[in-house]
């Protein structure tokens, strides 16, 4: 072979490298697996686990914030974008995460799912938290995002989730019911079990890191927030002190911390106060620690913390 033959050869099998790599990248951008099913991007992990359950092994369902992550702090990928902007069914809720909602407010095509629309949200009680905690940079308005504690509100969420599916892949309407009705008849149990379990507790405040858990205030207990809506708004000593008094006045016996964001409050506070700690799960995201538990598992051990903090009979 020549050298310039040689140079011919070596520029066309780089140029078909260049194309094979291109065309790769090109199809993982483009978030469609070539699988045929129903393509479902979910928010963050309550959607996620709704979207599993109802859709089945019939779609295909991404959760754009990954186990670990604070939801609030998610910050779309290139590839996580093109999973939002090629979907079938996007479930969100507007509001709870800056970053989803700005690419949804680009061009997808899919149906999207707002919890905002799908559910009644209970009203925060200000603007700002509780304390006046400054919730700069995740402002949810005057809504308390956190509707998944409550799991007749997740039903609901879940009936507008199978219709959407159902559109996109009305072959399948039938299995979707299904789904989600076996889905509601999970979520019913737990209801009933934190009514049973929480209607003879002997303390009936709880101090928690963040305002995360209003929702189950259905049950009889009250809450206090030592941050606000998000896990990131922090007191400063004299709201610690309120707090702390708070905590002595209605014989408060745990301080619970959360996963996937700083135990320094809590621990401090507990410590100052002579107080245990335990942990209760805001389920906005799975960890580590936590990837093998699902939704319900996490509600029920949510609710045997509480059980055990408030001598709930």
């Amino acid at each position: 072979m020549t050298p310039t033959s040689r140079s011919a050869a070596l520029l066309a099998a780089g140029a078909l490298l260049l194309t094979s790599g291109c065309a790769a990248l090109s199809e993982d951008a483009s978030g469609d697996s070539g699988s045929g099913k129903v393509q479902v991007a979910a928010a963050f992990y309550p959607l996620e686990f709704v979207a599993e359950r109802v859709a089945g092994d019939l779609a295909e369902v991404t959760g754009l914030t990954k186990p670990g992550v604070e939801p609030h702090d998610l910050e779309l990928s290139i590839n996580q974008t093109a999973a939002l902007q090629t979907a079938d069914v996007i479930l969100t809720e507007h509001g709870f995460q800056p970053a989803i909602d700005d690419a949804v407010e680009q061009d997808v095509k899919g149906t999207i799912v707002d919890v905002e629309k799908s559910v009644e949200l209970r009203a925060a009680e200000e603007t700002e938290d509780d304390h006046g905690h400054d919730e700069e940079g995740h402002d949810h308005g005057d809504i308390d995002p956190h509707f998944w504690h409550d799991p007749v509100l997740m039903a609901d969420y879940a009936e507008d989730v199978r219709a959407a599916l159902a559109k996109a892949d009305p072959d399948n309407a039938d299995a979707y019911a299904t789904n989600a009705k076996a889905l509601t008849q999970d979520l019913t149990e737990v209801d009933q079990e934190f009514e049973t379990g929480l209607a003879k507790c002997r303390i009936k405040e709880v101090v928690v890191s963040h305002d995360a858990f209003a929702y189950l205030a259905r049950y009889g207990l009250e809450f206090e927030s030592i941050a606000g809506l998000t896990p990131d708004a922090e007191p400063n000593p004299a709201q610690l002190a309120e707090i702390g008094e708070h905590a002595k006045e209605h014989e408060v016996t745990t301080i619970f911390s959360e996963r996937l964001v700083s135990t320094a409050l809590a621990e401090t506070l507990a410590g100052d106060l002579g107080l245990k700690t335990a942990v209760l799960d805001p389920i906005e995201g799975l960890s580590a620690e936590t990837e093998g538990e699902d939704y319900l598992s996490l509600m029920r051990q949510n609710l045997d913390a509480l059980k055990a903090a408030n001598g709930c009979q």
